[in-house]
């Protein structure tokens, strides 16, 4: 195949970014659903029919449980969560064209960054930092409302199954996974250009993708909202540090990166070890008559299903620990030969 080239000039456009850019589509499609349940919405009255506005689900979340109150919603899942992943994962891609290019990449220019390639890896790392530093802060809400509040673990088994939702946790969940699903996407559809880690980064997003959907599935949603907050929250800062080395902000990196390296090894390894350690020892603590396949009664912890948590979580691990040795190495490197910090391999 042949190099696919950086910049593509029009006789009309001066400069490299793409005359039709592809978030157009994304919001027709968006705009599309939007504006069909509108009209439903409005002309429902004056039609003699009982059925339900049929985009609903596409845009709002479903399966509410009908005796709960007002006051405290829950929801259950359901087939029509599928409707609205499908969703979000077009609103995923808007949301990220729409930042790298009206975002980052008149930001990147004001910092002289000219080439096609670092543009497009500043758009994506600025991106990373936008959606992590946000998706940190809705996990830490989320879980502030949870008896697992700051990885108490026990409760990860307590009273399971953990089959009625508060709404936020819902949507956060579903909304993550929308994400990993268009994030996958990308990845596998060769959409942006490939990094020296690409095998690594499909195995990470398919082993998250395994992990949120199963824990979904089968009502481990406290355990999911605990293993989510722990990848975010360092990923946020891994982009904050790949951005600064962009426009070479070195100084200020060289307070960054050491910042982000506690905090990844602590979210990344000592939280991961924690939710480990629960997964293997604490996994028992969960009501006797919930240790039996019944999907019927929300509930699927059986014997074997321990492993089957249990593995997907070391694989993860393993990823991490990978990650962690090439981030300790740019460190090392760094401090036998002071230079600027360039994480650009770090996961």
């Amino acid at each position: 195949m042949g190099r696919r080239p950086e910049c593509v000039l029009s006789p009309v456009r001066r400069d490299c970014t793409p005359a039709h850019p592809p978030q157009g589509s994304s919001l027709k499609i968006l705009l599309i659903v939007f504006v069909l349940w509108v009209n439903w919405e409005l002309l429902a009255p004056y039609v003699p029919t009982a059925i339900s506005n049929p985009f609903t689900p596409l845009i709002f979340l479903s399966h509410r449980i009908p005796d709960s109150s007002e006051d405290d919603p829950r929801y259950q899942k359901g087939y029509l969560d599928l409707a609205f992943i499908a969703y979000y994962i077009v609103f995923w891609s808007f949301i990220r064209q729409s930042i790298t290019l009206y975002v980052c990449r008149p930001v990147a220019k004001w910092f002289g960054i000219r080439r096609e390639t670092k543009l497009e890896r500043f758009g994506e790392q600025g991106y990373a930092v936008i959606y992590f530093a946000f998706t940190s802060v809705w996990g830490i809400r989320v879980m502030s409302q949870l008896p697992t509040w700051w990885y108490r673990t026990e409760h990860f088994w307590i009273d399971y199954p953990h089959w009625d939702m508060k709404p936020d946790l819902k949507r956060y969940y579903l909304m993550q996974m929308a994400y990993w699903c268009q994030q996958f996407i990308v990845l596998v559809l060769g959409l942006e250009k490939p990094r020296k880690d690409y095998y690594e980064l499909v195995a990470h997003h398919f082993v998250t993708i395994w992990l949120v959907g199963w824990s979904y599935l089968i009502n481990l949603t406290y355990i999911g909202n605990a293993v989510y907050l722990s990848m975010d929250l360092p990923d946020s800062f891994l982009g904050l540090a790949k951005v600064l080395n962009y426009i070479q902000w070195n100084n200020v990196n060289s307070v960054v990166f050491p910042v982000f390296l506690f905090i990844w090894s602590y979210f990344r390894h000592w939280l991961n070890w924690v939710i480990l350690y629960s997964v293997w020892f604490e996994f028992d603590l969960m009501p006797e008559t919930s240790k039996q396949w019944s999907p019927d009664d929300g509930v699927w912890l059986v014997w074997w299903m321990k492993y089957q948590v249990f593995i997907p979580l070391v694989l993860l691990q393993l990823l991490n620990i990978f990650w962690w040795f090439l981030i300790w190495r740019i460190a090392w490197r760094y401090v036998l030969s002071p230079v600027p910090i360039a994480p650009r391999s770090a996961g």
